[in-house]
């Protein structure tokens, strides 16, 4: 594991695009596994840079995020497809229908994480995947439990994500309670993981990364990746 330290936000989001827009220079139909919230922000604005000038090109790479709010259709302005349209996709070059995420309005929630499961697998599983990292540890929506779950699944969030993401939201009661999302297992099949984080949260790396393996900590498994780089600001 490579553990970046950079003096900003902004220098992050820039190394972060470098990396990942150099991975869809190498591989130009590469699968790239994508997160959502405010972390990745920065780094979705600088790849879109990239393409307005011409230095990326995204019409071969196919994507598949993380997760998804359960009962939320896409066009839902706080759905994550929403999301990823209003910040990438619609900015830049990649063909729609090579976008992929679990869709959190599916009537039978099992049926569907078998489903995403399977296109996951079928794509061969990510070249990169960017994750952000929660305060208590989670990657996707993979909580702190007493195992680590392998295959995309439903989880009931925990009152400090649910705490953490009602900023986004009108009321605090609007915040969804149940998410689909990767399991671990998938996470780890990425051939590349990069991990980004904010000085906000300096606590939850420190014990991700430099203290034990537990499912308590699921960002902890990162440890034992292949190729795994966390790019953590200072600032």
């Amino acid at each position: 594991m490579r553990i970046i330290e950079v003096e900003s936000y902004e220098k992050l989001s820039a190394l972060a695009a470098d990396i990942i827009g150099a991975q869809v220079l190498i591989k130009p139909d590469c699968v790239l596994g994508l997160a959502t919230g405010s972390s990745p922000l920065g780094t979705y604005s600088n790849l879109v840079k990239r393409y307005e000038a011409g230095l990326l090109d995204f019409s071969r790479v196919r994507t598949v995020n993380l997760d998804e709010y359960c009962g939320l259709k896409g066009d839902d302005p706080q759905s994550y497809r929403y999301f990823m349209d209003t910040n990438l996709f619609n900015k830049v070059n990649v063909k729609k229908e090579n976008t992929n995420l679990p869709d959190g309005s599916a009537g039978d929630m099992e049926a569907e994480s078998e489903r995403y499961e399977a296109l996951v697998e079928a794509l061969g599983w990510p070249d990169l995947q960017l994750l952000g990292i929660g305060q208590n540890g989670h990657i996707g929506f993979n909580e702190p439990e007493d195992t680590f779950p392998t295959k995309v699944h439903t989880v009931k969030l925990t009152e400090s994500t649910i705490k953490a993401n009602s900023r986004l939201f009108d009321k605090p009661e609007d915040v969804p309670t149940h998410a689909i999302t990767m399991g671990i297992g998938a996470i780890m099949k990425a051939k590349r993981v990069l991990l980004i984080a904010g000085a906000d949260k300096a606590e939850i790396v420190e014990r991700a990364f430099r203290g034990p393996v537990t499912p308590q900590v699921p960002a902890s498994i990162l440890q034992l990746h292949r190729d795994a780089t966390v790019i953590f600001s200072r600032a």
